[in-house]
């Protein structure tokens, strides 16, 4: 059986040395090299690969924000994350018990991920299981968020957070609403809630989200509760709950 991977390093020389240790295997199929988190969630979604090698600390989109960005309702390959010494990183693989690899990649460790990872692509259940670890990895990965991968039709790209007007649920998904666009993204409320800076964002109901630079007016409501007009085109309107409004009063002294 071949396994078709898929090299993912934002450092080039990064990818030649494991492209070249790769090359003891013949049962791996190397169909590409990204060197960018945004291409490689495009890539995975056009390629479909069975197996990944995934940096975790990349500019821009790292590896787990990668794996978040990925739609939902297309393939989850299997993933071996590469990493450097990253405390956080290395305790979210090891409470999932999914590949890793420390820099620089050793032989050994590296034919026990390899062996591995073809033993699960012939068992079902527990590749299933090991999707699951996969993704449940990527949410537990807490760092802070800088920027935002987001959809609109086919295409994604990273929105920086001074770019945003509000998250908000609709229909299923959270939208992101820019100057010029409504995007969507995979991200849950909750956990854009925990993970944007706290002096930017606040959290006006159960389902909205709003950049607190964008806010042109607050307007006092019934019941010590507010009303936030937006500054984007369309003036949105946001009713603040009233357990919100007790927290954006406080924000407001």
């Amino acid at each position: 059986m071949r396994v078709s991977t898929l090299i993912i390093d934002d450092e080039s020389s990064a990818r030649s040395r494991l492209r070249k240790l790769l090359g003891d295997f013949p049962e791996l199929e190397i169909i590409d090299e990204v060197a960018d988190g945004l291409d490689a969630v495009e890539k995975i979604e056009k390629v479909s690969p069975d197996l990944i090698f995934l940096d975790v600390q990349m500019p821009g989109l790292g590896g787990f924000e990668v794996l978040r960005a990925l739609d939902p309702d297309k393939k989850i390959p299997l993933v071996v994350f590469v990493t450097a010494h990253d405390e956080y990183a290395l305790s979210a693989f090891q409470n999932n018990a999914i590949g890793y690899l420390l820099k620089p990649i050793n032989r050994l460790q590296l034919q026990q991920a390899v062996q591995r990872a073809s033993a699960l692509l012939q068992n079902e259940p527990e590749y299933k299981k090991e999707k699951d670890r996969i993704v449940a990895a990527a949410h537990g990965y807490g760092q802070p968020l800088y920027q935002i991968p987001a959809r609109k039709r086919d295409h994604i790209l990273l929105l920086n957070l001074d770019d945003i007007y509000w998250f908000k649920i609709e229909e299923g998904l959270v939208r992101v609403k820019t100057d010029e666009h409504l995007y969507w993204t995979n991200y849950l409320i909750s956990e854009l809630e925990a993970r944007l800076p706290r002096e930017l964002f606040f959290r006006a109901n159960r389902t909205t989200i709003v950049n607190l630079r964008k806010i042109s007016e607050i307007v006092p409501f019934f019941k010590n509760t507010y009303g936030l007009l937006m500054k984007d085109q369309d003036k949105t309107e946001i009713r603040v709950s009233e357990r919100r409004s007790k927290n954006l009063r406080e924000l407001l002294r």
